[in-house]
């Protein structure tokens, strides 16, 4: 099966160094910003969609534009790219949700896909109306994501949950396609919601080994309700035409970080109740010393930023290598990113993307007219 490949959206700004943001930490951590203005998002979807990715994640919560909004204004500014819209199920009805799906399908032409995001943060949940703990927001997303699921079936609903009431729920007019779920989450209760009711479960950038754990221990809670769960990974890229140069700027990221600022954000990250988020500062540990965590996972965007950490660091063909690995595990989709997101989309959809294409991997997605893949093999130094 050819893996998928998606871009990103950074609704919170963007800039030539990392930009923080996320899981409690503030925007601009790491270095100035680019507005995320209409204009400049739409510059980076277009790139995105003229390199050849499918879809482009668009992240939620305080620190970033509202999801749903910004894509839709992306709509008709783009052709065929999908938005992947991150949405919190504790802030919308499920019956609403299920409509504005649907609504959005027939205005876009079917170009949404929605990303499920349970909630790590307290203060941020709490700023929201939502006191709710953890284990609770996990059930209470099991039971909005079935309401939605029958809506979408064309069912008639009625439930008295425990934190989801409806009667009477049902829609007039049904999504076409039905948007695919991803979620996310490493805790027992995340991995038992994603069996049940998701269609791709996605994790961070973590090692090969941790992640082809993750796989499995879906893969057999979804078995036990006769389903099978699609894979995806989150990751940062840094890829050159050298192995060197890649890595001269992944230093040079590191170099414009403030120490203080390091200290600041990991004792932020330190407070959250995402599993997920402490294994990313367990690949660390806050320092520098020693950020390479597996052949070209570099963990250092995690430093500065909360939720995914790790970047794959390489010339365009130890980054092809990489991304072939964590296929062969069973990851289907890559939902990638860079800082600055529009001339990384550059290098990854130049560089990359034609290495998965030649080797059988990738192939671009339908409607996309992209230039010919360059016949050169794309040089690259011996692995670090």
């Amino acid at each position: 099966m050819s893996l998928t490949a998606h871009w990103f959206l950074p609704t919170y700004g963007d800039g030539r160094q990392l930009v923080g943001g996320g899981h409690g930490v503030g925007v601009g951590s790491a270095g100035g910003v680019r507005p995320a203005s209409i204009g400049y998002l739409t510059q980076v979807a277009r790139a995105a969609e003229q390199v050849g990715f499918s879809g482009a994640l668009t992240p939620t919560g305080a620190w970033c534009e509202d999801a749903w909004l910004t894509t839709a204004m992306l709509v008709g500014e783009t052709e065929r790219l999908k938005f992947l819209v991150a949405f919190r199920p504790g802030f919308v009805s499920p019956t609403l949700a299920a409509q504005m799906a649907a609504t959005y399908q027939r205005h876009s032409g079917g170009r949404l896909l929605l990303n499920v995001v349970t909630g790590g943060e307290p203060s941020e949940q709490r700023a929201y109306g939502d006191f709710l703990d953890k284990d609770a927001r996990y059930r209470r997303s099991g039971e909005f994501l079935e309401v939605v699921r029958a809506l979408w079936r064309g069912e008639e609903v009625d439930l008295h949950g425990e934190h989801v009431q409806v009667e009477g729920a049902h829609l007039d007019r049904l999504p076409d396609p039905v948007p695919p779920l991803y979620f996310g989450g490493s805790s027992p209760a995340a991995l038992q919601v994603a069996a049940e009711h998701v269609d791709v479960y996605l994790t961070w950038g973590e090692p090969p080994a941790q992640v082809a754990e993750k796989i499995a221990a879906v893969r057999v809670l979804a078995a036990k309700h006769g389903r099978n769960v699609r894979f995806g990974i989150r990751l940062h890229v840094i890829t050159r035409d050298t192995s060197e140069q890649a890595w001269a700027h992944a230093e040079s990221l590191l170099a414009a970080i403030d120490p203080a600022t390091i200290e600041r954000v990991q004792a932020g990250l330190a407070r959250s109740e995402s599993e997920g988020q402490r294994r990313m500062r367990a690949l660390h540990g806050g320092s520098t010393a020693s950020l390479e965590v597996s052949p070209n996972l570099w963990a250092g965007v995690g430093l500065v930023r909360g939720g995914a950490g790790t970047a794959l660091v390489g010339s365009h063909g130890e980054v092809a290598d990489r991304i072939a690995e964590y296929h062969a595990l069973g990851i289907d989709e890559f939902v990638l990113s860079g800082h600055p997101h529009l001339e990384e989309a550059w290098w990854v959809g130049e560089g990359v993307l034609p290495i998965l294409q030649r080797r059988g991997l990738w192939q671009p997605p339908g409607g996309a007219n992209l230039a010919p893949a360059p016949s050169r093999t794309v040089p690259f130094a011996a692995a670090r």
